[in-house]
């Protein structure tokens, strides 16, 4: 019953609430700002597309579209200490991104999410930007 509420409430707050999105340009300054940048794909698109240098990755949806929401927010508050820090999420085409963020932003009182336009696939990799090889 709780997984089909948090998967209603991803959908509606999808729905109305914007996400912060950083372009890659953006996102290469906020890096040098040691901002942190969280990957949230799974890990064979880690091992297809590899990651964005720096990024941590915590796999938030499996190839089923389940998840654990306690697990995922116990490893995302050891990146992100506190709801003001800034934070950058992406995934492979800012789908997920967009359910994940809004529901940190809406749902869990996070205050500076912000995405990648367009996830790794269309934001970063069809723009030139390398990746670094998932270990």
């Amino acid at each position: 019953m709780l997984k089909i509420f948090l998967g209603l409430s991803f959908f509606i707050v999808s729905l109305f609430a914007q996400l912060n999105e950083v372009d890659n340009n953006q996102l290469v300054e906020m890096q040098k700002k040691n901002v942190q940048i969280i990957d949230i794909r799974r890990v064979d698109e880690w091992k297809k597309t590899g990651i964005i240098e720096g990024a941590k990755m915590i796999t938030f949806f499996d190839e089923k579209g389940n998840y654990d929401i306690t697990k995922w927010l116990s490893a995302f508050s050891q990146i992100v200490k506190d709801k003001d820090t800034t934070f950058v999420i992406y995934c492979a085409h800012a789908n997920r991104t967009k359910m994940v963020g809004n529901f940190l932003n809406e749902k869990v009182g996070f205050k500076n999410v912000y995405e990648l336009k367009g996830g790794i696939n269309y934001g970063w990799i069809d723009k030139g930007m390398k990746t670094v090889p998932f270990k």
